[in-house]
């Protein structure tokens, strides 16, 4: 072979490796992280339960919630949000995840995770972001814009000034919205929502892809339940308790009012 032939041969051959590897690089980039069911938390040592307000940081409903949960048994604590609880969502991701890993470090075999409307996306972040599979073995959200919510979309485009940087975030097709598609299916996790929703809208935007998606009415037919009154109504109470409860989770029996 000549040397000229040789010549470009050589550099033939470091371009098919270069493209080999920037093509393995891109499939194994693409493939998204996996969820080895090894590491998945034990299903029958459940730990505390950690609730996660919405939007706004309110705790009232929920800390109403946490005494329900309490009464089974069952340790609950409502988190605290940074600020008015309207800021980037990873800053209460990062609170979330601190309560986590203090209950871990305290003994605890795992937590299970009650989001409330913007808490759940909080949730989903989380799970995507800080290995919360690994450390949630249940997760529970109410009223979740899991979808983002046509409310914040309106916002963002017809009042800039008065969506924080939540609002924005909770807006159908954001970057954090992406961001937790498909983390339903990584971890246990129940969603609840009701038809007469009209701060997380379209209501049905509660429904997440490998998640158990249910909505108030299927169970209470007639039921009235308003995006606000999700956190204390006793039907819902009954299916956070079920989602917390047995594995895989058992809507059987469930009713109107239950809280068991």
């Amino acid at each position: 072979m000549s040397p000229r032939r040789r010549v470009l041969v050589a550099v033939l051959a470091v371009v098919v490796l270069v493209v080999a590897v920037v093509v393995g690089v891109r499939v194994v980039g693409s493939a998204g992280p996996s969820v080895d069911p090894d590491a998945r938390p034990a299903q029958d040592r459940p730990g505390p339960v950690l609730l996660v307000p919405g939007y706004g940081g309110g705790r009232d409903g929920l800390l109403r919630l946490a005494t329900r949960i309490e009464a089974t048994g069952r340790q609950a604590e409502v988190l605290t949000l940074l600020g008015d609880g309207t800021g980037d969502l990873s800053a209460q991701v990062q609170v979330l995840d601190a309560a986590a890993d203090a209950a871990l470090a305290a003994g605890a075999p795992s937590v299970d995770v009650v989001g409330y409307s913007a808490g759940g996306v909080v949730a989903g972040l989380w799970v995507a972001r800080d290995d919360g599979a690994a450390k949630a073995r249940r997760i529970v959200t109410m009223g979740s814009p899991l979808n983002g919510t046509t409310l914040a979309a309106a916002a963002a485009t017809q009042a800039p000034d008065a969506c924080p940087a939540a609002c924005r975030q909770l807006a159908p097709g954001s970057a954090e919205l992406r961001e937790i598609a498909g983390v339903g299916a990584e971890v246990p996790w129940l969603s609840i929502f009701t038809a007469d929703d009209e701060t997380s809208t379209p209501p049905d935007t509660a429904r997440f892809g490998g998640a158990t998606n249910v909505e108030v009415q299927q169970v209470c037919p007639g039921a009235r339940v308003s995006h606000s009154g999700l956190p204390t109504d006793g039907t819902v109470a009954g299916l956070v308790l079920r989602g917390l409860g047995a594995a895989p989770i058992d809507l059987g029996g469930a009713g109107c009012g239950t809280t068991s």
